[in-house]
């Protein structure tokens, strides 16, 4: 079984150390670690960790917690590809589909950016529609998206009007980027939580910046 883990843990030599301590101490075993964010004396690391089946999350949470100023930000279950070129792989994927492209890129995004779901969407006649959607992107669409057309990456507010009640009620983190020139947008849901960093909007714009010059 492996979480993936949002920690908040000192920017200083040792911590990172003292943390794989912590939680091997409960039999977890770090598989790997994204620098997500540094700040003014702290970093946000992503850090994948396996445990045995059956163990309970709540003992790497006070594990780590343990420790002086570490913070758990969220806890949820993995089940992607560990890799360490994931962008890239992604864009070359995307660049060599022979159909269904935009498919193969919501596919691929919630693996690269950890996010539970991505969905592409349009502005028509009627408003806006989706175009395509990952697994687990859910069945109720929003119809009615006020900030679209979209001129830059951005994280958007989960608890507005346009947002549908039933992604309100899984407190789903948002964040959107413009797809190209036009009207199109890269939208990821990320039920639960944690918000959305800085460091994640900008990695957003820089990958669907790439992929809308791919798609041409």
């Amino acid at each position: 079984m492996s979480y993936l883990l949002r920690v908040q843990l000192p920017d200083r030599p040792g911590s990172l150390g003292a943390l794989a301590v912590a939680l091997g101490s409960v039999g977890a075993d770090i598989l790997s670690l994204d620098v997500v964010e540094r700040g003014d004396g702290f970093a946000i690391d992503d850090l994948v960790v396996d445990v045995e089946p059956g163990a309970l999350p709540d003992t790497l949470i006070t594990a780590a917690e343990h420790l002086a100023d570490v913070l758990v930000d969220s806890i949820r279950p993995y089940a992607g590809i560990l890799d360490t070129h994931r962008e890239l792989e992604l864009i070359d994927s995307v660049a060599t589909a022979r159909n269904d492209r935009l498919q193969v890129l919501v596919d691929g995004a919630p693996r690269v950016l950890r996010v539970g779901w991505c969905v592409i969407a349009d502005l028509g006649k009627r408003g806006a529609y989706r175009v395509v959607g990952s697994a687990g992107a859910p069945e109720t669409h929003a119809t009615d998206i006020p900030w679209m057309p979209l001129d830059k990456p951005t994280a958007l507010d989960g608890e507005a009007d346009w947002v549908p009640d039933v992604w309100r009620d899984m407190n789903t983190s948002l964040a959107a980027a413009p797809l190209g020139s036009g009207n199109r947008v890269l939208m990821l849901g990320r039920p639960g939580g944690p918000e959305f960093r800085l460091s994640e909007i900008a990695r957003l714009g820089y990958l669907a910046g790439i992929v809308a010059t791919v798609l041409g």
